[in-house]
């Protein structure tokens, strides 16, 4: 009678060590998820997990021209209405290298993570002498060591990954320059310039501008 209550025992506790086993399995296949190469997911647990969205570590980001307008325009300073707006998401670096880690020569990047980065005229620019019509725009790059071609797509609204070059509307190609400072954050913003201002697109050491006039 012993050694019966004994194995019952025994198959008992072997049964809840199976359960957590394959309990712990399950856990592990639904936090392990693809990781795209310029974006990261967080190796953090939430302190207090959000119940609607998680928190991404590519945070989004707004700029305008002129700079700061929305906060301009809430302070009631005179200032002239935009020009453009460029939406994006900010990949980090996460000590990895930048070209051939995370993006690659020749091969289109949607210039941020997650959604394609838009950038929005507001009124007529010119860019390297073509006429650019107010609207919205997807925006992505093609890096090259010395030059990267910016290209401006009608093909709004969809994720970054894939980009329908049949939509494409225009495309330049802009020199790139190493500032020697490392960026750990993608970043796009605008500047005055003499003729109009630059789209500034920097990460790492890498720095492009875009040339629009107005």
């Amino acid at each position: 009678m012993k050694g019966y209550f004994k194995q019952l025992a025994f198959a008992f506790i072997g049964t809840i060590a199976f359960a957590c086993n394959q309990d712990d399995q399950s856990g592990a296949s639904k936090t392990l998820q693809p990781r795209l190469p310029d974006s990261i997911t967080s190796q953090k647990a939430e302190p207090e997990p959000n119940m609607f969205a998680s928190v991404d570590v590519s945070p989004m980001d707004m700029s305008y021209f002129p700079v700061d307008y929305p906060k301009l325009k809430m302070a009631n300073i005179k200032v002239a209405p935009p020009v453009a707006r460029v939406i994006y998401s900010r990949p980090q670096l996460a000590r990895r290298p930048l070209f051939n880690g995370i993006i690659k020569y020749g091969e289109p990047w949607r210039l941020g993570a997650n959604e394609a980065s838009e950038i929005q005229f507001y009124q007529p620019v010119r860019i390297q002498g073509k006429k650019i019509n107010p609207g919205r725009y997807t925006i992505y790059g093609i890096p090259q060591p010395e030059t990267w071609t910016i290209v401006l797509n009608s093909n709004v609204d969809t994720w970054g990954l894939k980009q329908d070059t049949t939509r494409d509307v225009a495309r330049f190609e802009i020199p790139v320059v190493t500032n020697g400072a490392s960026l750990e954050y993608f970043t796009m913003v605008f500047e005055k310039a003499e003729n109009g201002a630059n789209l500034v697109i920097a990460w790492a050491d890498v720095v492009a501008r875009l040339p629009l006039e107005f």
